[in-house]
């Protein structure tokens, strides 16, 4: 379903993105991991047709995504950004509902199905009981709810994420990420939890300094010494006894 094929960005004198390839297929849940600065953001930007490569390809279903209009990547992509613009005198409803924008002409009106849509979205994230509510008065985590709320509204073909789990308390983390992966779509987050990306990815995105350190399934990808390198800390990884799946335990004190 998409293509990244030696994608190189530059945003003024700085690259940010050096030789990025991988591929994602239909279903995949990719995770970007890497440290704060690594390029993780930038990335997404660029998959979502904000940012153009400076050089290399991202091709969605075949096609090169800068030949999409706006409107076009707007029905097929959804994105959930950790920097989401301020919301000032709307609902919670008023901000879901949005989601319906890039399938609808201006002219047209929200009919049942569609505010189906919109309740049953609001139900998934714990939002339901809320509807009436301003916008500016939600805690940093139902507003982030709010926003994957608008964006499952949208139907996406691929969903993006930057950050998703921030600002969520743990049993909001997980149900947002379990939420997420039972959609059965293509989604990319960028995850800064090691382990949550662990239990819910199928493959990561390693990188660090713009560079791609490795990609692949989750226990090719995190290996200690591929973490060691770039975080610069001893560490630890094991199958967890009940979850079998990859953990990582950091050991700050320990040379």
């Amino acid at each position: 379903m998409l293509k990244l094929l030696a994608v190189n960005l530059t945003l003024g004198t700085k690259q940010v993105l050096h030789n990025i390839s991988f591929s994602l297929n239909e279903r995949d849940f990719i995770g970007i991991i890497g440290p704060n600065g690594a390029g993780k953001s930038s990335l997404l930007r660029l998959i979502q047709g904000v940012l153009p490569p400076n050089s290399g390809q991202v091709l969605f279903q075949d096609i090169n995504l800068g030949d999409f209009s706006a409107l076009d990547l707007a029905k097929k992509l959804a994105v959930v950004d950790q920097n989401a613009a301020p919301l000032f005198n709307l609902t919670v409803l008023q901000v879901a509902t949005m989601g319906l924008l890039p399938h609808k002409r201006w002219y047209e009106l929200d009919n049942e199905h569609d505010n189906e849509r919109v309740l049953n979205a609001l139900s998934k994230v714990g939002l339901v009981g809320k509807l009436d509510q301003a916008v500016d008065t939600l805690s940093g985590g139902e507003l982030q709810r709010l926003h994957i709320a608008r964006a499952l509204v949208q139907n996406p073909m691929l969903l993006l994420l930057d950050e998703p789990t921030n600002h969520l308390d743990v049993q909001y983390q997980h149900h947002i990420l379990q939420l997420v992966k039972q959609l059965n779509i293509p989604i990319i987050a960028s995850l800064h939890d090691l382990n949550l990306a662990a239990i819910y990815c199928d493959k990561l995105l390693f990188i660090n300094e713009g560079e791609q350190i490795a990609f692949g399934k989750v226990d090719d990808v995190l290996t200690p010494k591929l973490i060691e390198n770039v975080f610069d800390l001893a560490c630890e990884v094991h199958l967890h006894p009940v979850l079998n799946k990859q953990q990582v335990t950091f050991l700050p004190f320990i040379e």
